[in-house]
């Protein structure tokens, strides 16, 4: 693991402090101790820290805390305070090293707070007109939010090149400009079919370029801002240098360069205050004016001494603002890197700077300008987002002139956050019209704050000609759902002429009628806000005795016995004494492979491009795969930070949905202590990765990865709750639940009718063995349903699954009989499947659990039935070891038609889809370790 020290310098040069474990060991070896009856004495309040990364001093904000690292117990030693304030006693405490270097990564800017969000980059708003709003998401990928008449819709706008990750959109003389996280920039142009098609816009610098220096064939580019005529775009290169785009056709660029001895880290105003003259921040925090018509072209502004506490710059866009102390004052409001409020004012010719703060304890990230109706509002308004999630609004009434000192602080306003969701830090909003303001959440949604009944959810842009904000009228918010790739439930709007149309939306005439119910009846209101909740305390009651018991023993044996490799060829078996085989067809023969191990294995918890991924019986994690013309065993727990695992995903794939390798693929695991952990396995750079668990609870299992909602990982707490892990943002949700239903911990399994459609649902078991869905489509949202059992007397054991055509779905009964669970026109039914030989017994209470449903027809083979009566004569002899009955262990599903199950001696069972609904028991397959029946063939695998 690499070590991380920090070093501090103070300029009297009196101390020098070594942090980490290379800096402990080198104190021990020294024998050096403090003394205590030193005292440190500060005489400075400017201290730097080295950042590897880059290889340079970065000045540090105060107060600072100082952490020493030995073999991975981190230790808060001292913490450096401003010097003119007395000197607070030195805290020192031992933390949990993940939660301590969880509170390390969230600190902003020397801002220590436990709570601060952490910030996306990737994430930005950029406003077309009124009914077009296109957003970059926290995975790389743009879409559009349109108004096409009707309603808002998503439209999709991603980059052509896999893994290339949008951080901004511009729109610059009617083009629309994209720039990837890598710092290339593309143009949107159409292609001869009409089509939308992205392109590479590279940089080319002609002779034209004000400045000598970089005249590099490649470019990259790192922000940038459009003019405030629209006419032009200004970018920050990476490299620390001010880049101009006039012109698209033919393109003309110009190099502007950087200030003296320093660089161009963000444009704060780009000719808004004065044409052509563009104001930039250094990473230093300086802020510089750029006039290229002036001697020199680069000036600095400069604090005065006695308003230069916390004068270092946050490197963002500011807010310009015309006429507030005068009709010929000009103000820039900035940000310092301590969070606080600042204006740059121009009045009368002269430059002045003043300091607003910021709300008590609160640290400002983002500066969102607003248009206001000049005719109607008395006070200026700017809206700032917070470092933990928060909205304030700051109230300036026009031609005001008041002094810093005399600042009220009722200006403030706090408009807080939605609820169960936090406002991304650092990233500033747009605003749609008078009254409403789009911002991005922390959770990769979006959210409106809107004076109330003016916007929401629902709502389009409207004419506002004339527009007066009444005093009683009040700020709400309404949360806006993203698409799929954010790990949400948007849906893309489509070609087809309808209410989704892409361009313009037709009313569905049908639907009206009542003839026919379609997905695109709207939702009431902001539902999202109802089903996803932040994690909250510890359980209570029930669920809180169900977390106490560990998981049994068999755990991982029982729910990961059997895994399907390639479909209709090639599945594996993990034997109750640890032996590993595979069941496979090759040359016109089923015989049985035997994988030799030398740990016994207990079960087989993925499956990725060929390779199989099992756990021994320590919890170690390997992977079986063909290296070359061999097989071979790879330890992946022995690797850098490998832990122990108990579990994986249920499910490798879901039937008719191609699997598309990506440069981000990944398998999630549950560890020994239910903590959700990443496996990353694409292009073999193997990584692990903590994901923790939510906070009230430990994981018990994982019911669905990626299947049911790209992006998102449902797993069951070991409090019977449902939670879910969205591995875009990196945040837990709790899933709204009835405080009496309480899950069972074994894995589920998730039904999605069409992959054009996020329509589907989730399937588990209740603690008290009945069936349960979780539903979801575009009208209602999610729903609890619950099914239930198939007869009074009976319960569902072992997982459920597998699920097939978005409307089957198999279980297993305690009375040893396979169940399924169909939809027919619209009402969903129960079918016994029994188990692959029914006596006359067995078939009596077959037709006493159907019931009222006497043409139901049975899921039963006559000539398996046949063959099976001599095994069912050994299965009634009192010391036979054939038993017939299906065991509570997950089946797999071996094709499109076939469905593996186990029975409880041992021998496998295979049942097929002979149309529709209807499946018979086709075949029983005999075991290596099965004492029914020896007819197998096997060998060894090498």
């Amino acid at each position: 693991m690499s070590i991380l020290f920090f070093i501090w310098v103070l300029l009297t040069v009196e101390c020098f402090v070594g942090l980490g474990s290379a800096s402990a060991s080198w104190c021990q070896d020294h024998h050096y101790f403090p003394q205590p009856s030193r005292q440190f004495q500060q005489k400075t309040d400017r201290f730097w820290e080295f950042k590897e990364q880059t290889n340079s001093w970065v000045e540090v904000e105060l107060p600072y805390d100082l952490v020493s690292c030995v073999n991975d117990n981190c230790t808060v030693v001292a913490s450096i305070g401003p010097a003119n304030k007395k000197e607070e006693p030195v805290e020192t405490q031992s933390e949990e090293v993940p939660r301590l270097r969880e509170s390390l990564k969230n600190k902003v800017d020397g801002y220590d707070k436990e709570d601060a969000l952490p910030l996306r980059k990737r994430v930005s708003l950029t406003k077309m007109n009124d009914a077009s709003i296109w957003i970059t998401g926290q995975s790389g990928s743009i879409y559009e939010r349109f108004w096409n008449g009707l309603q808002w819709v998503i439209a999709p706008h991603d980059l052509p090149i896999s893994g290339a990750h949008a951080i901004s959109v511009f729109l610059f003389n009617q083009t629309i400009l994209a720039l990837s996280e890598a710092g290339i920039l593309y143009q949107m142009q159409l292609s001869e079919s009409s089509q939308p098609v992205w392109v590479e816009f590279a940089p080319t610098l002609s002779q034209t370029t004000d400045k000598e220096g970089e005249q590099s064939s490649t470019i990259l580019i790192k922000s940038g801002v459009v003019s405030y005529n629209g006419e032009r775009v200004y970018f920050c290169t990476k490299n620390g240098t001010l880049l101009e785009l006039r012109e698209i056709e033919p393109p003309r660029w110009v190099n502007h360069g950087q200030p003296p001895g320093a660089n161009v880290a963000a444009i704060a105003d780009a000719a808004s205050i004065r044409t052509d003259v563009i104001y930039t921040i250094s990473s230093a925090g300086d802020l510089y004016e750029y006039d290229r018509r002036s001697k020199p072209s680069w000036k600095k502004h400069i604090w005065r001494e006695e308003t230069a506490q916390d004068a270092s710059l946050m490197p963002l866009t500011g807010s310009t603002l015309h006429g507030l102390n005068g009709d010929h004052s000009i103000s820039l409001f900035l940000l310092t890197k301590g969070g606080k409020l600042v204006e740059r004012r121009l009045h009368q010719r002269k430059w002045k700077w003043v300091v607003f703060g910021s709300p008590k304890d609160q640290h400002l990230t983002s500066i969102t300008p607003v248009l206001h109706d000049d005719a109607y509002e008395k006070k200026f308004s700017l809206f700032f987002t917070t470092s933990t999630g928060s909205v304030f609004e700051y109230q300036i009434p026009k031609q005001s002139g008041i002094a810093q000192e005399n600042q009220s602080p009722e200006a403030w306003v706090n408009h807080m956050h939605p609820v169960h969701a936090k406002v991304a830090r650092g990233i500033a909003g747009v605003q749609i019209q008078l009254g409403r303001i789009l911002f991005p959440l922390d959770d990769a949604r979006l959210a409106e704050l809107h004076l109330s009944g003016l916007g929401g959810e629902i709502p389009g842009p409207s004419h506002q000609v004339m527009f007066r904000k009444k005093a009683s009228v009040k700020y709400v918010w309404s949360i806006l759902d993203a698409p799929e790739t954010e790990g949400w439930n948007a849906e893309y709007c489509t070609e087809q002429w309808g209410p989704t149309n892409c361009i313009t939306g037709i009313k569905d005439e049908r639907n009206d009628l009542g003839i026919a119910r379609t997905v695109t009846r709207r939702r009431k209101g902001s539902q999202p806000q109802q089903h996803y909740l932040i994690p909250g305390p510890s359980s209570t009651g029930r669920a809180k005795s169900l977390e106490e018991h560990n998981l049994p023993d068999n755990w991982i044996n029982s729910n990961f016995h059997l895994r399907a490799m390639h479909g209709g060829r090639s599945f594996f078996l993990i034997t109750d004494g640890g032996f590993t085989f595979e069941y496979l067809y090759t040359e016109n023969v089923w015989i049985w492979l035997r994988h030799e191990h030398s740990t016994a294995i207990k079960g087989a918890v993925g499956n990725y491009n060929g390779s199989l991924y099992v756990v021994d019986t320590y919890g170690n994690l390997f992977i079986r795969e063909r290296s070359d013309s061999e097989l071979a065993w790879i330890n992946c727990t022995s690797s850098r930070k490998g832990r122990q695992v108990v579990g994986g995903p249920p499910w490798d794939a879901m039937l008719g949905r191609s699997m598309k390798a990506t440069v981000e693929d990944a398998l999630f695991f549950v560890s020994r202590n239910g903590r959700l952990l990443q496996f990353t396995v694409a292009l073999r750079k193997f990584k692990w990765k903590d994901c923790r668990n939510p906070p009230n609870t430990k994981i018990a299992s994982i019911v669905d990865q990626e299947l049911f909602r790209e992006k998102i990982v449902f797993v069951i707490g070991r409090n019977g709750r449902l939670y879910q892990y969205n591995k875009v943002t990196e945040l837990w949700h709790e899933h709204y639940q009835s405080q009496h239903l309480v899950l069972s911990r074994l894995p589920g399994t998730a039904m999605r009718p069409s992959l054009l459609s996020l329509t589907g649902s989730l399937f588990m078991l209740s603690v008290d063995g009945g069936l349960v869905e979780y539903h979801w489509n575009p009208m209602d949202g999610w729903n609890w349903v619950e099914h239930g059992t198939p007869h009074t007397v009976v319960t569902l054991v072992g997982s459920p699954g597998p699920s097939l055509e978005g409307n089957q779905l198999f279980l297993i009964g305690s009375n040893g009989h396979v169940y399924l669970r169909y939809m027919d026109q619209m009402t969903w039914r129960w079918k016994n499947c029994g188990f692959p030989f029914l006596g006359n017994t067995i078939a009596e209470d077959e037709r006493q659990e159907e019931g009222n449903n006497k043409k139901e027809k049975l899921c039963t083979n006559e000539d398996l039935a046949a063959s099976s009566r001599k095994d069912s004569e050994k299965a009634n002899h009192p010391s036979s070891d054939c038993n017939p009955e299906v065991a509570p262990i997950r089946p797999i599903m071996f094709a499109q038609d076939s469905v593996i199950f186990e029975l409880k001696d041992g021998r496998l069972a295979e049942m097929r889809q002979i149309e529709g609904t209807n499946w018979l028991w086709s075949r029983i397959i005999g075991t290596p370790t099965s004492l029914c029946t020896a007819s197998y063939w096997t060998a060894l695998a090498s």
